[in-house]
């Protein structure tokens, strides 16, 4: 597990850029331009993203973006 995102007894604890707690539903938003792989597209900074979910692995962030469906690190999102 990354130093933001903690397994505390079956609960998944994922903190943003700033330390804020993030939960399922939340909307967030890019605090980078983020490239994304294998397409010419890139997510720009201050894009708000609706809904997330989630979820444990190396991205902790699953979410829908306008370039698609995206798993994201939470190091690069903001709580809105």
């Amino acid at each position: 597990m990354t130093a933001a995102a903690e397994e505390d007894e079956g609960a998944l604890i994922v903190k943003d850029a700033n330390g804020n707690l993030l939960a399922d539903g939340d909307t967030v938003t890019l605090i980078k331009d983020l490239k994304v792989k294998g397409s010419s597209t890139t997510l720009k900074v201050g894009t708000k993203i609706k809904g997330i979910r989630l979820v444990s692995g190396d991205h902790e962030v699953d979410c829908k973006t306008e370039a698609g469906n995206m798993l994201l690190k939470a190091c690069f999102l903001k709580k809105a």
